[in-house]
């Protein structure tokens, strides 16, 4: 287990009721605005610089190290899910339709009770310290938007940390590994216009439907075919619908779906292979196919010495190093920006009824791991000499 100092433990109580009153207020991507302006108040009531407004809703607060030559930013998303809540906490979302099901509601918890700590352990604090309150993770991304408005270049970060409550590890552990843990994402829509025509007459129209199944099934041939069996890769079709009637031959077809890959070059080999294969099935069955690709989240890529400082933070006995996860977080455009490392903090505990994944209407948690969560982060600090 992950040892909680003193000072922590006695801030329990308001680290929980911070969380709860975040979990009440659930805000879709960039309407944060109940959110942000939480935030704001409890960082200023902490002695900590505030910015507003960055990306629409997101906010960073700021906190000068006594030796300032190096900036470590730790991140937190905001935004909640369109799902009606059904925990019955007494806590629960005010918000019609909206809960916090992903956890972010632990997520700024974490930050604004490490803001807290920091706060009051100023004159040990050596590095300058970034609390990154990001809008939109769930969509349509609220990290980019972030980036390009110079939150980086702005502060001058360094480095980046982020966690991320995980359903599927024990409680009080924690999960990471080197290089690619999370995925890269793309969403991709297929339009196939072949000819109508009478369910009696085939031989006179183009079988949208038939093409469709056969687009399908060649599709599925791409990650066991066309791609490294060492290198993950997923393509799922969650969606076709086309037709009007049974006794009519559709003249056009819609597939919807993902793919997720772990490594750039595995990502653009399957939308190559994509185009080729839909090109091949046009001509074979004389008819036309569009393919929209809407590229996502790049891969959550963990910087190496990074992952390194976490091991000795927190010991590697409270360490699973986990498999790569085929789920995706925006948190990766940081990395592609400077180093950082992301993990998962274990929340899965049976005899509290936290056993609910992720997404789901019931996910819930027992709120003693918020502390470890804020102690891991000082761990890190101490880790890498930025906090006495």
């Amino acid at each position: 287990m992950i040892h909680i100092e003193k000072d922590l433990i006695n801030m329990k109580e308001e680290v929980i009721l911070t969380r709860r009153e975040l979990h009440k207020i659930p805000e879709v991507g960039f309407e944060e605005k109940k959110t942000s302006s939480f935030i704001v108040k409890k960082l200023k009531e902490y002695g900590i610089e505030v910015y507003e407004n960055i990306a629409k809703t997101g906010v960073v607060g700021y906190l000068k190290g006594s030796v300032g030559e190096k900036t470590i930013a730790f991140r937190a998303d905001m935004d909640a899910l369109t799902i009606e809540e059904e925990t019955n906490l007494f806590y629960r979302s005010k918000h019609e339709g909206m809960m916090h099901a992903c956890g972010h509601d632990a997520h700024m918890g974490v930050v604004l009770g490490l803001a807290k700590y920091l706060s009051m352990n100023k004159e040990k604090l050596r590095d300058n310290i970034v609390f990154l309150f990001q809008p939109a993770e769930e969509g349509p991304g609220g990290a980019e938007p972030m980036i390009e408005e110079g939150v980086i270049e702005k502060f001058c970060i360094d480095k980046i940390i982020g966690l991320h409550v995980y359903p599927e590890i024990k409680e009080g552990r924690i999960g990471c590994k080197k290089g690619a843990m999370m995925a890269q994402t793309g969403e991709f829509d297929i339009d196939i216009y072949g000819e109508s025509g009478h369910g009696a007459i085939p031989q006179k129209a183009k079988d949208s439907i038939v093409i469709a199944a056969n687009l399908l099934s060649s599709y599925q041939t791409i990650v066991s075919r066309s791609i490294d069996p060492v290198k993950g890769a997923v393509l799922t079709i969650g969606k076709m619908y086309s037709g009007e009637r049974r006794n009519i031959i559709a003249a056009s077809a819609r597939l919807e779906g993902t793919l997720r890959a772990f490594h750039e070059d595995v990502y653009r080999k399957i939308k190559q292979r994509m185009i080729e294969i839909a090109k091949g099935i046009e001509k074979m069955y004389d008819c036309k196919i569009e393919i929209t690709f809407r590229d996502m989240y790049p891969a959550v890529n963990n910087n190496d010495h990074l992952v390194e400082d976490l091991i000795r933070a927190v010991g590697r006995e409270n360490i699973d190093f986990v498999e790569p996860q085929m789920i995706a977080e925006d948190f990766s455009y940081f990395q592609k920006k400077i180093p950082g490392v992301f993990f998962f903090l274990g929340v899965r505990n049976e005899k509290e009824g936290a056993i609910y994944p992720l997404h789901n209407c019931r996910f819930t948690f027992h709120e003693d791991v918020l502390l470890t969560g804020i102690q891991v982060y000082i761990n890190i600090l101490k880790a890498i000499k930025g906090l006495e």
